[in-house]
Formats: C-alpha cells, sequence, structure tokens
C-alpha cells in the first residue's frame, strides 16, 4: 500500500479518534488546573484541585474500594474465564448454542443487567436468592445497605457482565495451541493440572496478560451499574471513583468541573500503575513472537 493510499484510509479514523479521545483528554488535563464553573471560564488555581482531591477521604474511600473491587474481580474473571474456556473448547455441535446464552449477559447495556441483577436480591421483585437464603437457615442480609454484602453483590454483578468477554478471549487462545504441545506433555507423563500449569497457561500468557489489561481498564471505569446495586453507595464507603467524579462535577448542584478533571487525571495515572506490569509481560511477549 503506498503511503497516499495509507493516509486517505486513515485520516478519518484519526480525525474521529482525535474528537473524540484527544481534545477531551487535553480539556480534562487544561481544566484540572483551573477552577471551572457551566458557563464560566476557568480560572487558573495550580495544584489546587489536585491537593483537594488527594487530601480528601471521600475520594480515599472510593480510590480504596475501586481497586480492591479490581483486584478481586480481575482474578475471579482469569480463573472463571478460563474454567469456562477450557470447558467450552471440548464442545462440538453445542458450542453456538452454549456461546449464544453466554454471551448474553455481555451484550445486554450494564445498567440494564445491573437493574435485572439486583432483582435476585430485591424483595419487590421476588428476592429469589433472598428466598434460598432463607429457606437454608441463614439471616436476612442487607444487600444494599450493608458495606460487604453489597461490595460482594456488586462484584458478583461484574463478573456476570465480563466474564462472557474473558472466556471468548480466552476460548480463542486455547484453540490457539498446538494439539502436539498437549500430546506431548501427556506421553511425558503430566497430569492434566500439570499439563494447563505448565504447558496451555504459559502458551497463552499473552492472551490472558490482554484479558487481565481490559478487565482492569473496564472495572475501574465501573459507573453505572452502582446506581441501581448501590443507591447509599457514598454512605456505606462502597462509592467507586468515577461515582464519586459524577457527584462531584455533575450531582447535587456542584458542578466543579476542574475538581472533577483532577479526579479523571489521577485515574489515568492510576490505570497506567495498575496496567505497567501487564504492557511490559505483553511488550516481552510481542518480542518474542518476532
Amino acid at each position: 500500500m503506498k503511503a497516499r493510499e495509507f493516509w486517505l484510509l486513515f485520516a478519518p479514523s484519526f480525525v474521529v479518534m482525535s474528537g473524540l479521545l484527544v481534545v477531551p483528554l487535553i480539556r480534562t488535563i487544561q481544566w484540572s488546573f483551573e477552577e471551572v464553573h457551566y458557563g464560566t471560564p476557568g480560572t487558573f488555581v495550580g495544584l489546587d484541585n489536585f491537593v483537594h482531591a488527594l487530601t480528601d477521604a471521600r475520594f480515599g474511600e472510593a480510590a480504596l474500594f475501586t481497586i480492591v473491587v479490581t483486584v478481586i474481580t480481575t482474578t475471579i474473571l482469569l480463573v472463571l474465564g478460563y474454567i469456562v474456556a477450557t470447558g467450552m473448547n471440548r464442545l462440538t455441535l453445542s458450542r453456538p448454542l452454549v456461546l449464544g446464552i453466554l454471551l448474553v449477559s455481555y451484550v445486554l447495556p450494564n445498567l440494564v443487567g445491573a437493574v435485572a441483577f439486583s432483582w435476585l436480591v430485591d424483595d419487590n421483585f421476588g428476592g429469589i436468592l433472598n428466598r434460598f437464603i432463607g429457606l437454608m437457615g441463614g439471616s436476612q442480609v442487607l444487600w444494599f445497605t450493608d458495606q460487604v454484602p453489597n461490595a460482594i453483590l456488586i462484584i458478583a454483578n461484574t463478573v456476570w457482565h465480563m466474564l462472557p468477554f474473558a472466556m471468548l478471549i480466552i476460548l480463542a487462545g486455547l484453540q490457539g495451541v498446538p494439539v502436539e504441545l498437549r500430546e506431548a506433555a501427556t506421553i511425558d507423563g503430566a497430569s492434566p493440572l500439570q499439563t494447563h500449569l505448565h504447558v496451555i497457561i504459559p502458551t497463552i500468557r499473552g492472551v490472558l496478560g490482554f484479558v487481565t489489561l481490559i478487565s482492569i481498564m473496564d472495572v475501574l471505569r465501573m459507573f453505572d451499574n452502582l446506581i441501581p446495586l448501590s443507591p447509599q453507595a457514598a454512605t456505606i464507603g462502597n462509592e467507586s471513583i468515577m461515582l464519586y467524579v459524577y457527584s462531584v462535577a455533575f450531582a447535587d448542584g456542584a458542578e466543579q468541573l476542574g475538581l472533577g478533571s483532577a479526579i479523571n487525571v489521577l485515574t489515568i495515572i492510576l490505570i497506567l500503575i495498575m496496567l505497567i506490569p501487564f504492557m511490559r509481560g505483553i511488550f516481552k511477549e510481542a518480542k518474542v513472537a518476532r
């Protein structure tokens, strides 16, 4: 392909991506150093917004909750995704049907899925899980007002929503593992568990790293599913960073766009810090593949 043809094909995408990503990012960084309200020009305040955010206990709680949920959810997604993908890889004729069923939770809008998921524990809509706990002799669980049960509910919903994606990507990686490697491991006397740990998983390490990257980025940005699942998030300490940004910059008449922009910049830095180990692993895999 000639350079002229490349730029003709690439230019429209570049313009769209610049308008949707680069320009908003530049404006966010600019506003993070200003005091900005709707309809008024920004006033430069230096690092005041960052100091305000970093000294705000509410932001600290939101950051801690978001990081803990991200680590737990990503770990569960990798383990369950690998297990489900391994089982799916053994299916033949029924694979398309099972895949279609499993992908329903992923293609649903996150807010819609979270509302439906909340019905499992909401007695106003049946509360099937609560009824089951009662039948087993357990006491009533305050899923929406108690911090730990509510965090479990949020993690369970996030895993339910993102598991099909993790499973599908890992399944694609498993299908690329040469059959000869598995046969050689079996001939050498390796057990099924040893084959997975020492042969298959190292072979698809790049795929697992990619799933980890996407999972971390998605979970760190969780927002809309908390609206139906954690209506008292700020009160019980289960507020995510993005929900905190919404409260600061848009809700409750606050409209502190400068502070909200500073928190967004800090969130981007946090995402990059958490992704560095996995990005290095992917780059190493790419160099080896060359």
